[in-house]
């Protein structure tokens, strides 16, 4: 708490905020951190694996083999999702499991399973798209506004 706000509380007050700042559990920050990459690098590590697979087995490029990489990976956190082991993963290692497609396609999941009671197209599909909503306005947005600036940074490198 701020000291201009600490200033503003009565004594039973800053005696009850020291009182439970005293007893407030200490967070692990170093093994959270330590769990969140591992977990994320182990992610990344599936996820280049699956890359290797296509290129190997399959005589894709190193380019071509993306869009089966990252649908595998989404099929595989959707499937984590709705055996419910992506959720327990996810509590142990924290920050780690929000990779953006593995975590996007759990959070999408996530929100289908929630709401399949409400009916398929309300509340399935509407809360799925309550998510993703802002997640595809802002991909666009910043696409919008690099476009924009390569287009200012090569017109200037023309001159």
């Amino acid at each position: 708490m701020s000291s201009k706000k600490k200033k503003k509380l009565s004594k039973t007050q800053q005696k009850y905020q020291s009182f439970a700042q005293a007893r407030e559990p200490k967070r692990p920050v170093l093994m959270n951190c330590l769990k969140a990459f591992l977990v994320g690098g182990l992610i990344c590590t599936v996820g280049q694996f699956f890359q290797w697979m296509y290129m190997t087995f399959f005589d894709f490029t190193e380019v071509s083999a993306s869009n089966p990489t990252v649908a595998s990976m989404i099929i595989l956190a959707v499937i984590l999702t709705g055996l419910g082991v992506y959720d327990h993963i996810a509590q142990w290692a924290g920050a780690g499991t929000i990779v953006p497609v593995t975590g996007f396609a759990n959070t999408m999941a996530s929100a289908a399973m929630e709401h399949r009671s409400e009916g398929y197209v309300l509340g399935v599909g509407g809360n799925m798209f309550k998510l993703s909503g802002p997640v595809i306005t802002y991909g666009v947005f910043s696409a919008f506004v690099l476009a924009i600036l390569r287009l200012i940074i090569e017109g200037l490198g023309g001159m």
